[in-house]
C-alpha cells in the first residue's frame, strides 16, 4: 500500500546556516497514529512546517498521496489539517462561524451537518454560538482541532496538542484522537509528554539534532530497547552484594534493602530462577519480588544522549 506520505532526503538550512533537517526520510501509513518525539530544536516544527507547506525545503521532495507538495501545493494542503501549538484563535468570533469561515478557506462548499457533527464529537455544541474570548484554554484547543478538520483532511498534525492542558483534558484530547484515527484520518502528533506517545500511537519517530534517529512500531521499539528490572526486597538489610551472586550484577540500593537486577525478557534464559536460587544458598530471606518495565520516556532519554 502507498504510504500516505512519503518523505525523501528532506533536508533544510535556514539563511543563519542553522540546519534543522539533515536527510529525512520517512514513509506514514494511511491510517495510523505517529508520535513524532524529539527534544526543543530537534527540526520536529520545521518538518510540520515544511509538508503543510508553510516553509519550503532546501532540498529533498515530500509527497501526499503521491501528489508533490510544491508542483501540487493546493491539492496536498487541501488533505492536510494543522494544529498549531499556540492558541490562535481571534477574540470575538462564534465557533460556528470560526469553523464555517475555516471550511469556506479551502474551497469547501458548506455542510452544517458536517460541522454539527463535528463539534459533538469535540464536545462544542453546546458553545457553538459563544465567542472564542469566553472559552476555556481546553475548549479553544479542541476549537482549533475543528478548524483543522473544518475542510475533512485526510491527514492531520497536532503540534503539542495538549501543552498546558491537565490531566483530566489531555486524556479526553486522547479519546479525541483514537475517534478520529476510527474515521479514517492519518495522525502526527509531536509531544513532549513521553505518556501521551506511550498511550495512543501506532508507531514512533525519534528526531534529534535534525536527525530522524529511528521509526518503529511502539510495542517493538519498546521490546527491542527496553529493558526489564527485577527488584528484590529483603527481609534483612546487607551492607554488600555476596560474591556467589557476582554473576548477575546485581545493584544494592543504599539502605542494603533492596538488590535490581536488569535483564533482556526476550531471551531464552534470563537468569532469573538460578538467581533465586543463589539467593536462597546465600541464606538471604526475601520479603517481596517484583518486575519492572522500561518505559518509553527511559527509551527515549537514551536514545537521544547517546545519539
Amino acid at each position: 500500500m502507498q504510504p500516505i506520505i512519503s518523505i525523501s532526503n528532506l533536508s533544510k538550512t535556514y539563511a543563519s546556516g542553522h540546519r534543522a533537517l539533515k536527510d529525512v526520510s520517512l514513509d506514514i501509513k494511511a491510517g495510523e497514529i505517529l508520535a513524532l518525539l524529539g527534544p526543543n530544536g530537534a527540526g520536529k516544527t520545521t518538518l510540520i512546517s515544511i509538508i503543510c507547506g508553510i516553509v519550503n525545503p532546501t532540498s529533498g521532495s515530500v509527497r501526499v498521496s503521491g501528489y508533490d507538495i510544491i508542483s501540487d501545493y493546493r491539492k496536498t494542503r487541501s488533505m492536510i489539517g494543522l494544529v498549531p501549538q499556540e492558541l490562535t484563535l481571534g477574540a470575538f468570533e462564534t465557533v460556528w462561524n470560526t469553523l464555517c469561515f475555516s471550511r469556506g478557506l479551502f474551497g469547501k462548499k458548506p455542510d452544517s451537518a458536517y460541522l454539527e457533527q463535528l463539534l459533538k464529537d469535540l464536545s462544542l455544541w453546546e458553545k457553538k454560538d459563544s465567542e472564542l474570548m469566553a472559552l476555556s484554554g481546553g475548549m479553544k484547543r479542541r476549537v482549533l482541532i475543528g478548524k483543522a478538520l473544518s475542510h475533512q483532511p485526510s491527514v492531520l498534525f497536532l503540534d503539542e496538542p495538549t501543552a498546558g492542558v491537565d490531566v483530566n483534558l489531555r486524556k479526553d484530547m486522547w479519546k479525541i484522537v483514537r475517534h478520529l484515527r476510527e474515521t479514517g484520518v492519518t495522525i502526527i502528533l509531536t509531544t513532549h509528554y513521553i505518556e501521551e506517545a506511550e498511550e495512543i500511537a501506532d508507531r514512533v519517530a525519534v528526531i534529534n539534532n535534525g536527525e530522524l534517529l529511528l521509526v518503529d512500531n511502539k510495542d517493538t521499539l519498546m521490546h527491542k530497547l527496553g529493558k526489564r528490572q527485577l527488584v528484590i526486597e529483603l527481609e534483612k538489610p546487607v551492607t554488600a552484594i555476596p560474591a556467589a551472586l557476582s554473576a548477575w550484577k546485581l545493584d544494592l540500593s543504599t539502605d542494603g534493602y533492596f538488590l535490581s537486577y536488569t535483564y533482556d525478557p526476550l531471551k531464552a534464559q534470563t537468569g532469573i530462577a538460578e538467581l533465586l536460587q543463589a539467593l536462597s544458598k546465600a541464606k538471604l530471606l526475601l520479603r517481596d519480588v517484583n518486575t519492572s518495565q522500561s518505559s518509553l520516556e527511559e527509551i527515549f532519554i537514551n536514545l537521544v544522549n547517546t545519539k
